[in-house]
């Protein structure tokens, strides 16, 4: 792959990722709100609302410092950068079994809802990080 091409193909990553976080933060969001304003006591919904807004956060702000760093890569850059995403790709498959973890010991363990609902959106928030970055290590892989 050409140098412009892996940066246009970093660029388009971080533009799914900005796209994903900012819908994150945005229906976590609304979740709370109506939450709060109706004034519902819904454990599972509102930790998976919470859980949904923070992880939107977080991808937002690696996001932006991705963002800012990009630039045309050497082939030893392109090969760190390569292993990076694995790497995340990794670290995602262990959020989602986190989450899963967590969902099951909510469910099972100490029958908390709250719990479930964190969990579950932890599974959500994983299994798409790791879908975007197994699209972004197609992309580098051509």
């Amino acid at each position: 792959m050409w140098a412009d091409s892996l940066q246009l193909a970093e660029q388009q990553h971080l533009f799914r990722l900005f796209v994903w976080s900012e819908a994150s933060i945005l229906v976590g969001g609304l979740m709370l709100a109506v939450l709060l304003w109706r004034r519902l006591e819904w454990p599972m919904l509102r930790h998976f609302a919470m859980q949904t807004a923070a992880w939107g956060g977080v991808i937002l702000i690696v996001a932006i410092v991705a963002w800012r760093q990009l630039a045309i890569r050497d082939h030893a850059a392109a090969v760190r950068l390569d292993r990076m995403v694995w790497l995340n790709i990794g670290l995602s498959l262990g959020y989602v079994a986190v989450g899963l973890a967590l969902a099951l010991l909510g469910r099972f363990g100490s029958r908390r809802p709250g719990l479930i609902g964190a969990g579950v959106a932890i599974i959500v928030q994983g299994s798409v990080l790791a879908m975007l970055d197994f699209a972004f290590a197609q992309q580098i892989a051509r």
